[in-house]
């Protein structure tokens, strides 16, 4: 049986108008049942505490359960995998953070594409890292370190929470930029270098704010910077590394993505609601507590920052020759 063209061409359009109203009903009516947000490490850190506070939000927004679910090992990557190869219906999606942007490069063989895997959904917060010193290292600011350090080639002890974190790389594109010589020491986590630190075992870090803001009031470490571009609202006193070192940016930051091929009325949905709890007062002063600041983009945005952060990383684990413990 023949179809005249016209009838052919309003049965299509017919269709596709179908589908767009289909697609649109279904955004409308997600999540109909909950939806479960996985956290990659463990309960109490920084990614877990942003995917409680996400998760609440969603939960109190869109009248469903967000549930988070810790699946740690593997540097994050146990739980990204999970979410990577879950079923693309809005119904699991990931804490995202800069682990993943690191991950696509240290490891050389992963069972998910940290690049390529996921639809970026939404940014939720963005926080610098300090360049903290143990008060006994003859130096008050970056270029006074630098100086120390350059004077003092392989001597100087640099303190990192475990190989390939964003502690690590961050002090690994400081050597690279400024040109120093120091010796990394991996932890097994912050607090027991921070404690070594202290001890004077350890010269300097680049750590999360969270963990060393009571030591520098506590004035048993020393601030010298934050390591994001410019300085930050919530140390708007202390400089930021890149007043000294033209161009250095480093810090941690936390987002929502999605397994690929989630349908993008869910994504801009998800992105909306997270966006607007980044305006909400409560929301502000809980990723203050953390030390983080609102992210707020679009996913494409998000999509593109994701992008930025892994061919940075990528090229500092190459140049340093970075490899997973």
């Amino acid at each position: 049986m023949k179809f005249p063209r016209r009838k052919f061409l309003h049965l299509a359009a017919g269709a596709a108008a179908l589908s767009a109203v289909s697609r649109i009903a279904r955004a409308q009516a997600y999540p109909s049942r909950p939806v479960r947000l996985i956290a990659p490490f463990p309960p109490g850190g920084s990614v877990d505490l942003t995917a409680r506070l996400v998760a609440q939000w969603l939960t109190d927004r869109l009248g469903q359960p967000f549930i988070v679910e810790n699946r740690p090992g593997a540097g994050g990557n146990i739980g990204s995998e999970a979410a990577a190869k879950a079923p693309p219906d809005g119904y699991t999606i990931l804490l995202y953070s800069a682990a993943n942007a690191i991950s696509a490069t240290l490891y050389d063989k992963l069972a998910y594409n940290p690049a390529t895997d996921f639809a970026p959904v939404a940014a939720v917060g963005r926080a610098p890292n300090i360049m903290v010193v143990n008060p006994r290292v003859p130096a008050k600011s970056v270029p006074e370190f630098i100086a120390y350090a350059k004077a003092n080639p392989g001597k100087v002890n640099m303190g990192s929470s475990g190989i390939g974190t964003s502690i690590h790389v961050g002090g690994e594109l400081f050597k690279l930029m400024a040109g120093v010589n120091m010796v990394h020491v991996p932890y097994r986590g912050s607090a027991l270098m921070l404690s070594d630190m202290i001890g004077g075992q350890v010269q300097v870090a680049f750590d999360n704010a969270q963990p060393t803001l009571p030591h520098i009031r506590a004035g048993t470490l020393r601030a010298l910077a934050v390591t994001t571009l410019t300085r930050s609202e919530l140390l708007p006193d202390l400089p930021a590394i890149a007043e000294f070192v033209p161009g250095y940016d480093a810090s941690t930051w936390q987002g929502v993505a999605a397994p690929r091929n989630t349908p993008l009325v869910i994504v801009e949905r998800l992105n909306k609601e997270i966006n607007a709890g980044l305006a909400d007062a409560n929301m502000k002063a809980r990723l203050a507590e953390m030390g983080a600041s609102p992210f707020v983009v679009s996913p494409g945005e998000f999509g593109k920052f994701i992008e930025d952060e892994i061919n940075k990383w990528g090229k500092v684990i190459k140049e340093a020759r970075i490899k997973p413990e």
